[in-house]
């Protein structure tokens, strides 16, 4: 920002724009951070808010799937609310919303308020997280700037989680787990305080139509599935509200569609679906995000229930798995890719995560850490790292430059209702499992086998529908553009 006529040296003006483009990193990537803390800090509190606020076993999913599930299906919205009103100011709506629904799950005095303050998290979080992607990408030029500043995103998403464990192992046996949602409030005001001090408020995008439609067929859909399935574990899959509601997801999810081929601006454009590249690229994204959550959900309640890990000791022993993804997207991933081509890289990754799931399966009482946790962390650790960047590739082979946010968004937007739909299921079979053997491990076991079949769905997928020379020649167009411009 400079003054009105004011003359800048060409030295001054880069000065100016490097410093303007760590700033934005900075931000996004600090924004990122906060949303995976809040994220991965719950799974360690989950026995301790279940004692203290007394849920019922099929109710405590939902503070996970709450979040995941108002994310995940708002995150389309949320980024074209960033077009519509700037970005810079939907990342401090987002944030003040986020902080607010901290604060409130902090004070929380029963399951219902922390579930519905949970579901306002998510919603926020979708309002935050596109804006900051946006924001970092359109700080940074497609090619090695724009990769060096989407791995240091992943990694800030890897750190979150890290400090997630951690912080959260930390705060649950010392302080208390209110601790963990009002932690997220000064960090809130402080990054809201600097985005609104140095980051200039941009302008808006062609005023594009909003598809509010769209977004509400959308959340009511899900939502009445998420509904559905957990309802169904309490009450059984042949009562008349779990029939109710599965019926009205059914049905919202047809009208959904019905008026997206119908809107000028559908949120769900379904033209970008005709490649079968595309299709399998989102759908193994989606089947990621059942695996994602769904195994550090697990692996924290066994460590905590069954072997008997304070809360400390569980945020610790979560430790590898982040540390194995930062390893592996940093120092093999663009490798395996470089060399084996996406659609083989995928298929590793995805066989990884299937493989690591089949160990979390054999999950006993009379089990450890060593023997049964620690290989699957590592296997589907490793597995993510090299799947997700793999799946990025194919999912926008072919999409021109202007749609790309398009593309981006669909594939968070798919992990994220992978996430929240996957956890709801797993969650249900292994609770309805456990009260038939009186063995929470039994119970934990059979949801990691079942997550083993979907990977492996997964993998077949992407085998029978990938098209590997057109991700090789999406491949090569980045590379031309990172030879010919800066």
């Amino acid at each position: 920002m400079t003054t009105s006529g004011q003359a800048v040296s060409p030295a001054s003006r880069a000065s100016l724009r490097r410093a303007g483009v760590i700033t934005a990193l900075g931000l996004a990537c600090a924004a990122q951070f906060v949303l995976q803390l809040d994220f991965s800090i719950v799974n360690i509190a989950l026995p301790t808010i279940q004692r203290e606020l007394g849920f019922a076993p099929a109710e405590l999913q939902w503070i996970v799937t709450g979040y995941a599930l108002t994310f995940g299906s708002l995150l389309l919205l949320g980024g074209r609310l960033g077009d519509l009103l700037g970005r810079r100011r939907l990342l401090e709506l987002g944030l003040g919303a986020f902080g607010i629904a901290s604060l409130v799950c902090g004070l929380s005095l029963s399951p219902a308020m922390l579930i519905g303050a949970r579901l306002a998290q998510g919603a926020a979080a979708a309002l935050v997280s596109p804006s900051a992607l946006a924001l970092l990408a359109a700080a940074n030029p497609e090619g090695p700037a724009r990769n060096r500043a989407m791995s240091l995103f992943q990694a800030a998403t890897a750190a979150g989680a890290t400090a997630g464990v951690v912080a959260g192992g930390i705060l649950v046996q010392f302080v208390g787990w209110r601790s963990i949602f009002l932690v997220n409030v000064p960090i809130v005001v402080v990054l809201a305080l600097l985005i609104r001090r140095v980051i200039p408020r941009d302008s808006t995008f062609g005023r594009p139509k909003l598809d509010v439609a769209g977004a509400v067929l959308v959340t009511a859909s899900g939502a009445a599935l998420i509904y559905g399935l957990s309802r169904g574990q309490e009450s059984g899959f042949a009562s008349l509200p779990t029939l109710a509601a599965l019926v009205a997801a059914g049905a919202l999810a047809v009208l959904f569609v019905a008026v997206e081929r119908r809107v000028s601006s559908p949120m769900l454009p379904f033209a970008y679906f005709r490649p079968a590249t595309h299709r399998a690229s989102v759908g193994a994204t989606a089947l990621v995000g059942v695996v994602i959550v769904s195994y550090v959900y697990f692996v924290s309640l066994y460590l905590q229930r069954v072997l008997g890990f304070s809360p400390l000791l569980t945020g610790i022993a979560v430790i590898p798995s982040t540390a194995t993804v930062v390893a592996v997207s940093t120092l093999l991933t663009r490798r395996a890719i470089g060399r084996l081509g996406v659609k083989w890289t995928l298929l590793l990754g995805l066989g990884l995560i299937a493989a690591g799931q089949l160990w979390f399966a054999q999950l006993s009482a009379s089990g450890s850490y060593l023997a049964n946790v620690f290989p699957g962390q590592v296997l589907t650790a490793g597995g993510i790292a090299l799947a997700l960047p793999a799946a990025a590739i194919g999912a926008t082979s072919g999409v021109a430059s202007s749609e790309q946010g398009l593309a981006t968004g669909l594939l968070n937007t798919a992990q994220q209702m992978g996430a929240a739909v996957g956890l709801a299921v797993l969650a249900s079979v292994a609770a309805a499992w456990t009260a038939r053997t009186s063995s929470l491990s039994a119970g934990y076991a059979l949801a990691y086998l079942l997550a083993t079949g979907i990977a492996l769905v997964a993998v077949i997928a992407v085998a029978a529908r990938l098209n590997h020379a057109a991700c090789q020649e999406e491949l090569a167009r980045r590379r031309a553009v990172e030879g010919g411009g800066s």
